[in-house]
């Protein structure tokens, strides 16, 4: 849980556009802004391509932002230089999404887990390092006799142990989980968020996790960010978000999770969105969603909304509202 009031990521006015050919101009991340506490975790949720892995993706520096500001600990991290520069390369980590595709095949898994503490100059000796390797490999699950295997001889669930291993072999603060068990199987993916928590609350860690699976995010985050077609629509703490969605894009996903309730579930109906998302290359004026809310008003086709604060830590930007 948050420690504090003690931000350790700050995004403002965030924005991140991509060049398409000669003159198309992509906005995939639109002028978001969010700030994370340390020892919290952020749930980032959105459909496919509304520019969720962008942003994160963005605000730990792996892309350069085309506008606004992302502050670690009070810094702006374009003006991280030398010493700080490589501080906040040790500091932020980020577990990917595909355990397959992320893991270099030719290397151990020693190796792989080790290479950061090289980088860094985290071992004194090569039994030190070698220790430090085993307790890593201990500590997401697995055992020591696994360092001197290769990737392939794993399962998904496993490799995806191994990449939080590396992850955390640098003794981060902050981790951007990438959609971080989307290509594991449904059995495993709980053993995996499970896993997470457990290494926050041992090593107070701080989390961004982004994903679309909506049960797990709110299993895991203690706030939840809702992203519509690179803009942020709704921000909330869990519980306030999942029973008490303001955006009627919220809604839409909220009423898509199934209930374990039989009874309820068959009570229930659910918001079927018409039509498309819209091209991230050319976006409708005014609101984003306008051309698929049932509820849309005339404002909506004409002025973009204001993501501003309805109540306490609930922000959202609507019309109706």
């Amino acid at each position: 849980m948050a420690n504090g009031d003690n931000v350790i990521l700050e995004v403002k006015n965030l924005k991140k556009y991509f060049k398409i050919g000669n003159k198309d101009i992509l906005k995939a991340v639109d002028d978001v802004s969010f700030a994370i506490k340390e020892g919290e975790t952020l749930g980032l949720v959105g459909e496919s391509g509304c520019g969720k892995t962008t942003c994160g993706r963005t605000v730990i520096g792996l892309y350069d932002k085309t506008d606004g500001e992302i502050l670690y600990n009070g810094k702006p991290i374009d003006g991280l230089k030398g010493k700080e520069k490589k501080q906040f390369n040790k500091e932020v980590q980020i577990i990917f999404q595909d355990p397959y595709a992320s893991l270099n095949p030719r290397m151990t898994v020693a190796d792989i887990i080790s290479e950061g503490i090289d980088i860094h100059g985290l071992a004194k000796s090569k039994a030190d390092k070698d220790k430090r390797v085993y307790e890593l490999l201990e500590h997401v699950g697995l055992n020591k006799e696994h360092a001197n295997r290769f990737v392939h001889e794993f399962s998904g669930g496993q490799r995806q142990r191994i990449g939080i291993a590396r992850a955390l072999a640098v003794e981060p603060k902050f981790i951007l989980c990438d959609e971080p068990i989307s290509a594991l199987d449904v059995s495993i993916q709980a053993q995996i968020a499970n896993l997470l928590i457990k290494l926050q609350n041992e090593l107070g860690l701080t989390y961004l996790f982004i994903a679309h699976d909506l049960s797990m995010v709110k299993h895991i985050s203690d706030r939840v960010a809702v992203m519509y077609l690179g803009s942020m629509v709704e921000l909330a703490e869990s519980e306030v978000l999942f029973n008490n969605p303001k955006h009627p894009y919220t809604e839409a996903l909220m009423s898509a999770i199934p209930i374990a309730d039989p009874d309820i579930e068959e009570n229930r109906s659910r918001i079927m969105l018409e039509g498309d998302v819209p091209s991230p290359i050319n976006t409708p004026k005014g609101c984003k969603f306008q051309g698929r809310c049932s509820k849309c008003m005339q404002i909506c086709k004409t002025e973009e909304p204001e993501f501003k604060e309805i109540e306490k830590g609930h922000y959202v930007a609507c019309h109706l509202y």
